[in-house]
């Protein structure tokens, strides 16, 4: 279909738009920021109407945007100019936002970073970020800054991950996750140990423990892992038990950066013993394998915090690929609750804030974060939800992508030349729910993810006296859906997890 839309003309798209059938509209949408021909944007950029379309259409042609493998200046462009006319729906303009950081990030990886759109795109975000008021705004350049991934933007996440609230400071530690590990410089991580070790003032658990992983994913001196699992002896049981099993995990782990240090250290007994390692939380963490290839490690990591009463305050399940020495989080789906430490009338921290009721979900897919989710904020919407519980699961992205576009010309030594063309498309669903009941005292969580790859690879030999064409095509199927049901009424807190892989049909 994309190779279609590629040669046909600007009216003949539009036309395919306007008469397309509801349900098919979003797949031609899809197809057509694929395609990133000069007819097939036109086409889009008539069709499409920020101020009327149904938001669920105009979602879908952002994403398909954010997620295009090899952006042309001119898509940026379109969103730029979609973004920039109407009063848009909060949640267009938030994916409209990120987005537009991640086709920014993919055009400074082709080396385009000179182009005006590109420019212009940078300082929008900027501009919005410095004149952001309310938290949750913020929030939203700050993604879109992690997907653009540029250096020169570290030192002003690192200004908000010092000195933001909560939120904020999270959002501006995750955003500097999104970079590659030459980036992470001495600077940054001497703000990570700032904020690990509260040189400057106190942060919530959630933020000392990411910047706890920015210090050991990346390259960490001997030094900073021993001050780590010193800082373990004065921190509640729960946050120490998560560290203390990352720490250990990097020890199984062959393709973990620390892991030499890592089995240094663990030969001091008075580091490695019993007293030091037996914090009896019941938070956890586990990082292992899914497959293992000459090529590729596909891995599996899950990170579970719990408040000291028992009540689940961040859930972490992360589908990561390594290859060659790169990494790219494929999926990473985080949800997390705050404040239920007052329903549960639990004591706060010294020097911790209260948090507002709240919980929600974020998403990374294929090193693109998403825009979050809020299932509820207050204890009023809370109450709403309960009462009002469809049951239907949250869906955070559905659609299909295009992943590989690959077009070579080959001349062989015979003076004859091979044109090869590479296409690899993927159909996603993500979905997720939480589910509080208050009578039965019950915390359930689950995401649910399904995909289908296809490939199709062609090679073509053409000349005046002979003719010759290699194909193949490639499908695989997967599911994925992980499920955790707390229940609080009993003393220890129970807790089940289910991680289910349906049979993968691959073709």
């Amino acid at each position: 279909f994309i190779q279609m839309l590629r040669s046909a003309k600007k009216r003949d798209v539009l036309e395919l738009l306007r008469r397309a059938p509801e349900e098919m509209g979003p797949f031609i949408v899809e197809a057509a920021v694929a395609a990133q021909s000069v007819a097939s944007l036109a086409a889009l950029s008539d069709f499409l109407d920020f101020s009327k379309e149904p938001k669920s259409l105009l979602e879908k042609f952002l994403y398909a945007a954010a997620f295009s493998p090899r952006p042309s200046g001119e898509l940026l462009r379109l969103v730029l100019d979609k973004l920039a006319g109407e009063q848009l729906a909060p949640e267009i303009w938030e994916t409209g936002i990120v987005a537009m950081g991640s086709l920014v990030g993919k055009l400074c990886q082709q080396k385009l970073c000179g182009l005006q759109e590109v420019e212009r795109g940078v300082e929008t975000i900027l501009r919005g970020l410095r004149g952001a008021k309310e938290e949750p705004e913020v929030v939203i350049y700050l993604l879109a800054l992690g997907n653009a991934a540029l250096p020169e933007t570290i030192p002003m996440l690192l200004g908000h991950a010092e000195e933001g609230p909560t939120t904020v400071t999270t959002t501006a530690i995750s955003a500097l996750r999104q970079f590659p590990a030459q980036h992470i410089s001495s600077k940054v991580k001497r703000a990570m140990r700032r904020i690990f070790h509260e040189k400057r003032k106190s942060y919530e658990k959630t933020c000392r423990l990411a910047a706890a992983e920015i210090l050991l994913d990346n390259h960490p001196s001997p030094m900073d892992v021993i001050n780590i699992l010193l800082a373990t002896k004065e921190m509640e049981t729960e946050m120490a038990t998560l560290l203390l099993l990352k720490v250990q995990n990097s020890l199984h782990a062959h393709h973990h950066p620390a892991r030499k240090i890592m089995k240094d250290i663990m030969g001091d007994p008075q580091i490695n013993n019993y007293n030091f390692f037996s914090k009896a939380g019941i938070s956890s963490s586990f990082s292992g394998p899914l497959t293992a290839t000459q090529d590729l490690l596909s891995t599996f990591g899950l990170d579970l915090l719990f408040l000291e009463g028992g009540f689940l305050r961040k859930s972490i399940s992360e589908f990561s690929l390594l290859s060659h020495g790169r990494q790219l989080r494929a999926a990473q789906v985080t949800i997390e609750a705050q404040g239920m430490e007052s329903m549960m009338e639990e004591n706060i921290s010294d020097g911790e804030e209260e948090p507002e009721l709240m919980a929600g979900m974020s998403v990374i897919f294929f090193d693109v974060q998403l825009r979050p989710i809020v299932f509820f904020q207050g204890y009023t919407d809370l109450m709403a939800k309960v009462l009002l519980s469809s049951g239907e699961p949250t869906s955070v992205v559905r659609g299909n992508l295009l992943l590989m576009d690959h077009h070579q010309v080959i001349p062989l030594q015979s003076g004859l030349q091979v044109t090869i063309k590479l296409q690899g498309g993927l159909g996603l669903d993500i979905s997720a729910d939480m589910d509080v009941s208050i009578w039965e005292q019950e915390l359930k969580t689950s995401m649910n993810a399904r995909g289908s790859l296809t490939m199709d690879f062609q090679a073509e030999l053409d000349s005046p006296f002979l003719q010759a064409t290699l194909r193949s095509q490639t499908e695989v199927e997967t599911s994925i859906h992980f499920d955790t049901i707390l229940r609080l009424s009993s003393s220890p807190v129970l807790m089940c997890l289910q991680l289910r892989e349906e049979q993968v049909p691959y073709r």
